[in-house]
C-alpha cells in the first residue's frame, strides 16, 4: 500500500481543517461585562435609596428645630426654613438640659459598666463549662425576653417601693442591667464560642488559673463583641422612657433626658420646634459614641455568628 507524503508547500489535513468559530464567544462576552456593572447599580441605587428613607426623619427633626414657631405652625408647607435661626437651642440650652444629660450619661454608663461586670462571667461560663442546670440556665435566660417590659412594671415597683430605691439614678441603674441581662449573656456566650478552647488549655498549661485564662486571654479576643453589647446597654438606657417615667420624679436633680423632653408638651399643645432642638442634642452624644466605636461594632456584629 502507497502512502502519499506531502510535498514541501502543500496543506496537510489538520492544517487545512478551519478552526472552530468564535463569534460566539466574542459575541457573549460584552453581554457578561455589563451585568455586573448593572447589578452593582442596581444595588448601590437601592441602598441609597433605603438610606435616604431612614435618615429622612432626622433630616425634618433637624430642619424643623432651625425654624421659628410661625413657619412651624404655618399651613403651607415649606421642607427648608425660609428665615434659619438657632434660637431654639439656645432656648433648650438654658432650660436644665445640662442636668439631665448628667443623669443620663452617669445612668448609661453606670449601666454599660454594671450589665458588663454580671454578664461577662456569666456568658464566659455557659460557654466554657458544663454543670447541672445549664441548659434550664439558658432557657430561662431565653424565656425571659419573650415577656414584654410592661409586664415588669408592677413587680419591679413595688420592689423598688420595699427597698427604698423610688427616685434613685442607682435603682434605675438596676432595674436597666437586669432587663438587659439575659440578652447581653447569650450575645456574649456566642462571641465566647467563637474563641478556641485550645487557647484556654493553652493558658493553663502556662500556669495560669481560669480567672487568669478569662481575663489575660479570652477577654481581649473578644473586644468587638463587648463593644456590641456595651453599646446596646448604652443605646437601651439613654434613651428609655417608660422605667424612669415611673421610678423617677420629674425633678432636674434626677430626671434623664427622655424624661425632660415632655416639659415641652403641654395640655395646649407642643412646642415642636423647641422639642426638635432638643431631639437634636439627645442624638448628638450617640452618634458621636458610635461613631467612636464603629470599628468596634462593625467585626463585633458579625464575630459571634460564626462558630470556630
Amino acid at each position: 500500500m502507497d502512502i502519499e507524503i506531502p510535498q514541501a508547500g502543500e496543506a496537510t489535513l489538520l492544517e487545512k481543517t478551519p478552526a472552530a468559530p468564535k463569534a460566539k464567544s466574542a459575541a457573549v462576552q460584552p453581554q457578561r461585562g455589563w451585568q455586573p456593572i448593572a447589578r452593582s447599580v442596581g444595588t448601590h441605587g437601592a441602598l441609597i435609596i433605603a438610606s435616604f428613607i431612614a435618615a429622612f426623619p432626622l433630616i425634618l427633626i433637624f430642619l424643623t428645630s432651625l425654624k421659628p414657631e410661625s413657619e412651624v405652625l404655618s399651613t403651607s408647607i415649606n421642607l427648608l426654613p425660609r428665615h434659619m435661626s438657632l434660637d431654639n437651642y439656645s432656648y433648650v440650652l438654658h432650660d436644665n438640659v445640662f442636668l439631665y444629660a448628667r443623669n443620663s450619661i452617669l445612668i448609661a454608663v453606670g449601666t454599660m459598666i454594671f450589665s458588663l461586670i454580671i454578664t461577662l462571667p456569666a456568658g464566659y461560663a455557659l460557654s466554657r463549662f458544663e454543670f447541672l442546670g445549664k441548659q434550664g440556665v439558658m432557657l430561662s435566660f431565653l424565656v425571659t425576653q419573650m415577656f414584654p417590659a410592661p409586664l415588669l412594671l408592677v413587680p419591679l415597683y413595688v420592689l423598688f417601693v420595699q427597698f427604698h430605691l423610688l427616685n434613685s439614678l442607682g435603682g434605675l441603674i438596676l432595674a436597666y442591667a437586669t432587663t438587659a441581662l439575659p440578652f447581653s449573656v447569650w450575645m456574649l456566650k456566642n462571641f465566647f464560642d467563637a474563641i478556641p478552647r485550645e487557647l484556654d488549655q493553652a493558658g493553663l498549661v502556662d500556669g495560669l488559673n481560669v480567672w487568669g485564662v478569662f481575663y489575660r486571654i479570652v477577654m481581649p479576643l473578644t473586644i468587638p463583641g463587648i463593644a456590641v453589647v456595651a453599646f446596646y446597654n448604652f443605646i437601651n438606657s439613654w434613651n428609655e422612657f417608660m422605667f424612669a417615667n415611673l421610678f423617677l420624679s420629674p425633678d432636674p436633680q434626677t430626671a434623664t433626658l427622655p424624661l425632660g423632653i415632655t416639659h415641652y408638651v403641654f395640655a395646649t399643645g407642643a412646642h415642636w420646634q423647641w422639642l426638635c432642638a432638643y431631639a437634636i442634642l439627645v442624638t448628638i452624644p450617640v452618634i458621636a459614641f458610635f461613631f467612636w466605636a464603629q470599628r468596634y461594632l462593625i467585626s463585633g456584629l458579625t464575630g459571634g455568628s460564626v462558630k470556630g
